[in-house]
């Protein structure tokens, strides 16, 4: 048993060090008055971008600077995800936990969001993006800012639209909590 838990901390340990700090990539700082989660959330939401896919780290750190820009442009506060996966394997963070993010209308303030960068309407993203999403997941109960028993969706589930893509959505319905309705 102490040898499992022991596993399972090294585990998160090395899946934290997994995650990209937002100042790495974005020299602008969250601004203080982003309006906050209550957590734990009910609801993780996953998205696509619809852009540019990446493949490496500065790839990828380009790709999250247009998105963030094109949000802004959209008069969003900031990027509108929390978390976003980059074909690197990466998790690179957005706005984080505990920050409200501007990406499921209605669902908000009940949920973060995580984006995988790419469009998957006509393919499955790689299986180390697969692995990234299910790592922050774990990451996101581990650290209480989602409710065990959360419901996984996705973005088209909030609202009419194609996103995360039907290859990603049809994958999203074969893992555990995903839920038919938010």
């Amino acid at each position: 048993m102490k040898l499992q838990l022991a596993l399972l901390v090294f585990g998160l340990t090395l899946a934290l060090g997994q995650i990209v700090p937002r100042r790495s990539w974005c020299p602008a700082p969250l601004s203080p008055r982003l309006p906050r989660l209550s957590v734990p959330v009910r609801l993780i939401v996953i998205h696509h971008t619809a852009t540019a896919s990446c493949s490496n780290p500065h790839q990828c750190q380009s790709v999250l600077r247009q998105i963030r820009a094109d949000h802004l442009r959209r008069k969003f506060r900031d990027i509108g995800y929390n978390f976003l996966i980059g074909g690197d394997g990466r998790i690179y963070e957005g706005l984080g936990f505990g920050i409200r993010g501007e990406h499921a209308p209605n669902y908000n303030s009940q949920s973060i969001g995580i984006a995988f960068i790419g469009n998957f309407q006509n393919g499955l993203p790689p299986s180390q993006m697969l692995q990234a999403a299910r790592t922050i997941i774990q990451i996101a109960v581990q650290r209480r800012q989602v409710l065990p028993n959360y419901a996984l969706v996705g973005h088209c589930q909030t609202k009419a639209t194609a996103c995360p893509g039907k290859h990603l959505l049809d994958e999203l319905r074969k893992w555990p909590r995903w839920q038919p309705k938010p």
